[in-house]
């Protein structure tokens, strides 16, 4: 097919061997379709890559196909995986997506606001974690719209993730068993509920274990790699030292595991670490990290179904969706050194 001419739903419909009927309605009731011509569909669909002129379609029915994702930093590990999700999700319910990268710059999300009240797009997907600066001056209302990965903090817009403090509850359990008591938080925040949550499920944990508040060792953090490496710095400073550091996500670990390698010192023999997301690197570490995975494709897909359900219904049915999140064991983590065991 031509690049310079737009795929139609004729030629999918073609290329299928079925009706335009019959597309029409895979794209818009898949549900009404039976699975082997959905999947030829789909296929056609991919070939041509029809979906891929939604907003051209959103003119001519005068109505927007267009979902637009708003992300912090799409170069963040966890983002292409659950885009794939979305867009998934999206494609075969015949919406398109638009990608729109804030790089945490309060002026690009002003610019992503003016683009909602346009009416260009018809929902909005947010990994930022808070509502687009100016939205409630700038319009009404926002469009339907769906948090996902970071819960939106004070938006009231339903919310589809991970569930954040059985992850954490999962790593303590496990910190635990191997006979740690001396266990570092790193990366506390009074605004990432998504951190709150990880830190929610710390102090569960060590509730049950009995372990006093006055034990603890919390620190606070920005989920970066050079925050793990300061928390290091910041712990050998005031002569505190955990045996165990768990950390609020991987980036976070793999900066305390630099900051322990710069010292010399060896994990798990001397230190065990662990993180949470099973970003790619983690495994790639030496050792692997022990950290919790996320489900980041299905959650997209959940994110999107719950999306397209607000737009379709007008209210969605649930505000916060939590998937289960399963902990990956691998080396940085055993029991605790016997020369930590008088400090």
């Amino acid at each position: 097919m031509s690049n310079s001419s737009p795929a139609t739903i004729e030629d999918v419909a073609r290329i299928a061997e079925v009706s335009i009927a019959t597309v029409s309605r895979a794209i818009h009731t898949p549900e009404k379709v039976a699975n082997s011509t959905r999947l030829k569909v789909n296929q056609a669909i991919a070939i041509t890559g029809y979906t891929t002129n939604a907003m051209a379609r959103s003119l001519r029915l005068g109505r927007s196909n267009m979902i637009l994702v708003v992300a912090p930093d799409i170069g963040d590990p966890n983002f292409s995986n659950i885009l794939v999700g979305l867009e998934n999700e999206a494609r075969s319910h015949g919406y398109g997506i638009l990608i729109g990268h804030t790089q945490n710059d309060a002026q690009r999300g002003l610019e992503y606001l003016k683009f909602l009240n346009s009416n260009q797009a018809a929902g909005l997907i947010l990994f930022t974690g808070i509502l687009p600066f100016g939205h409630q001056t700038m319009t009404a209302r926002l469009p339907p719209s769906v948090g996902v990965f970071e819960p939106v903090f004070n938006g009231g817009i339903p919310y589809v993730g991970v569930d954040d403090t059985e992850g954490a509850r999962k790593v303590v359990d496990l910190l635990l068993a191997e006979g740690h008591r001396k266990i570092a938080f790193i990366g506390d925040s009074r605004t990432r509920l998504a951190y709150s949550r990880r830190r929610q499920g710390y102090d569960e944990g060590l509730d049950a274990a009995g372990v006093a508040p006055s034990q603890r060792i919390v620190l606070e953090g920005e989920g970066t790699l050079e925050s793990g490496r300061h928390a290091v710095e910041q712990l050998f400073m005031r002569d505190t030292l955990p045996t165990a550091f768990m950390c609020v996500n991987d980036q976070t670990a793999i900066g305390v595991m630099i900051g322990l390698g710069a010292r010399g010192y060896d994990i798990p023999k001397d230190f065990s670490v662990t993180g949470f997301d099973d970003v790619p690197q983690a495994v790639f570490m030496s050792p692997p990290l022990t950290t919790i995975r996320q489900p980041r494709t299905a959650i997209g897909k959940q994110a999107m179904s719950l999306l397209l359900e607000f737009l379709s219904d007008g209210q969605p049915t649930e505000t916060e969706i939590l998937l289960r999140p399963d902990l990956v064991v691998r080396n940085s983590v055993s029991a605790p050194s016997r020369k930590w065991d008088k400090r």
